[in-house]
């Protein structure tokens, strides 16, 4: 059931989580994240994500009409002209949708497992604090067929906004499991088959094409300055580099998350499917 409301001011109390989208704990606390811009709305509208509001132009409003009217939800609608929302976001926009969705309920690594099909491929994440590379890491998940994402506790969440926009809707169709300590969760993969893989720059004599991802896998990326801790390097089974020219030592983990998994995909024979 859709609400309709024009918006003639900025103070209406049930607009907050559009006017604080800075404060980023807040959101969390509640348990909303924000989806911005045409296509990412639209993949929310289309998910099984529960939407609270949306907030767009009349001309938007008509052509997401169909997908907003399919939803079983109450969904609060609120139209305002693109320069009327920047007020109100305290940013530039440049198409002028925003909606706000609910995170979906917590899985837990037993409910990742049964839910994944053989052979399991994952990806996790250590002290990745760039919402906009975090972003990139589900988008790529997406693309090469990971069938989750483990966040460990040092990095910044998945549904952050920048994070929501740069994955590109690929948030709404790839499992987050955020988790208290990475290591523990690393090693409890182990012990139920799993290959933990470090995505290491300086991993000495294994290079990315003589690692075997044909079975069940993680592949664990590290924070952007300084990698993976060494915590973390212990509770995989190896480190893995990938081999670049002399007087370049890393990749941004975006472009190490899709040299992995496609790697991955490549190997599992999935990479002529992708296309």
């Amino acid at each position: 059931m859709l609400h309709i409301q024009t918006l003639e001011t900025l103070d209406l109390p049930e607009l907050e989580p559009y006017r604080t989208m800075k404060r980023q704990q807040e959101h969390r606390d509640r348990k909303i994240f924000v989806a911005e811009g045409e296509k990412v709305v639209r993949r929310l509208l289309e998910s099984r994500f529960l939407v609270e509001s949306i907030i767009l132009p009349p001309d938007w409003f008509e052509r997401l009409r169909p997908l907003l009217e399919a939803r079983t939800e109450e969904v609060r609608v609120y139209l305002a002209e693109r320069e009327f929302l920047e007020k109100l976001v305290g940013f530039s926009m440049y198409q002028g949708l925003l909606a706000v969705g609910v995170v979906p309920q917590v899985i837990t690594l037993e409910g990742l497992l049964d839910g994944s099909h053989r052979p399991m491929l994952f990806a996790a994440a250590e002290g990745i604090h760039d919402a906009l590379n975090m972003g990139a890491l589900v988008r790529n998940c997406a693309a090469f067929g990971a069938q989750g994402l483990i966040v460990g506790e040092t990095s910044s969440s998945p549904f952050l906004r920048r994070a929501v926009r740069n994955s590109m809707g690929a948030i709404f169709t790839t499992p987050i499991l955020e988790v208290e300590n990475l290591a523990l969760t690393l090693l409890a993969l182990r012990q139920r088959g799993v290959r933990c893989l470090a995505a290491h720059p300086h991993a000495g004599q294994r290079l990315l094409p003589q690692a075997d991802f044909r079975g069940d896998c993680c592949v664990v990326f590290g924070n952007e300055g300084h990698g993976l801790t060494a915590r973390v390097l212990e509770a995989c089974d190896e480190p893995v580099a990938v081999p670049m020219q002399n007087g370049v030592d890393s990749l941004n983990v975006g472009s190490a998350g899709a040299v992995f998994l496609y790697e991955a995909a490549r190997q599992r024979g999935l990479a002529g499917a992708l296309g």
